[in-house]
């Protein structure tokens, strides 16, 4: 899983850049790709990739990527690219759709390297079942990446039903799944999901 994250300068010649990479669909071991722009930082672009494992994205990578990317050049003044290993589904079977999805809700957790089991732990008991049941929860997915960060993607049908789950969830479950004694900080985001980007 590719997390793409960008400050982006020209709005429209960056929207039309990014519907450019539907060739992606042609490249072996891709499974799809959606994203949209940030609800809190104006300007801030997200996006979200799947592949099969290494191999084809780093094939994708040493070949097709700079040809794709090079129509966006000059649209963005800050990229950050991060990769992640997928650990657990939220809700059974995750697909990289994101033509039902509304809204993205993206959390970058630093974990205590000492405590990175309990929080893979707490993770598959507490958040998982809870964001599973959750009305309007439509998908999600828990990666690993390097240095103790791991990843957790979420697609809702609505904004609103997302922030009921904010409302009424989320500090109950923090303290149950004890995520403060796991954590050394949590980023993340809510994206208003473009569908003319998913791939």
């Amino acid at each position: 899983m590719k997390w793409i994250r960008c400050g982006v300068l020209d709005q429209a010649g960056f929207d039309r850049g990014q519907r450019r990479w539907a060739a992606l669909r042609e490249q072996p071991g891709f499974h799809g790709q959606g994203g949209g722009w940030s609800r809190s930082q104006p300007g801030v672009a997200h996006l979200f990739a799947f592949w099969d494992g290494q191999a084809p994205y780093d094939a994708f990578m040493a070949g097709p990527h700079a040809g794709l990317a090079a129509t966006q050049a000059g649209t963005f003044e800050m990229l950050a690219a991060r990769t992640f290993t997928r650990k657990l589904d939220v809700k059974v079977g995750f697909e990289a759709r994101f033509s039902d999805a509304d809204l993205l809700r993206v959390a970058l957790c630093k974990v205590r390297p000492d405590r990175a089991d309990h929080f893979v732990q707490a993770q598959q008991r507490v958040w998982n079942p809870a964001m599973a049941g959750s009305p309007g929860m439509l998908r999600g997915v828990f990666a690993e990446g390097a240095d103790s960060d791991f990843l957790v993607l979420s697609a809702w049908n609505s904004a609103t039903e997302h922030g009921k789950y904010r409302e009424a969830a989320v500090a109950r479950l923090s303290d149950r799944a004890g995520l403060d004694g796991d954590v050394l900080s949590v980023a993340g985001d809510v994206v208003d999901v473009v569908q003319a980007w998913t791939v």
